[in-house]
């Protein structure tokens, strides 16, 4: 069984038990969270495909920790003009650990 979730923007493929980080989330580690978001579920025989999200349906995730992302280096530069800029970014996100997809 799995769902396809959003949450920060972006689409996920979950399945119970599995780990994920998503985009920061504001809530505090070792809490329950539920995600409503669910566009899709696939529990083997049956797709069940939400317009765009699916009614009733939800995926109960703990929050594990808060972090930061390997950092990109980003370099900015003009030929022949002695101008050059470099900056990183470190992306923060929230890792969570799906406990239970709930189905309509």
């Amino acid at each position: 069984m799995f769902a396809i979730i959003e949450s920060g923007g972006k689409q996920y493929k979950v399945a119970e038990g599995e780990t994920l980080r998503v985009e920061l989330l504001k809530d505090e580690p070792e809490s329950s969270i539920s995600i409503d978001k669910v566009l899709a579920v696939f529990d083997g025989d049956n797709l069940q495909v939400g317009k765009p999200y699916l009614e009733g349906a939800s995926v109960s995730c703990k929050v594990v920790e808060h972090g930061k992302a390997k950092k990109v280096v980003v370099f900015h530069y003009k030929a022949k003009k002695n101008i050059r800029k470099k900056n990183g970014h470190r992306q923060p996100f929230t890792k969570l650990v799906v406990e239970k997809i709930v189905t309509a």
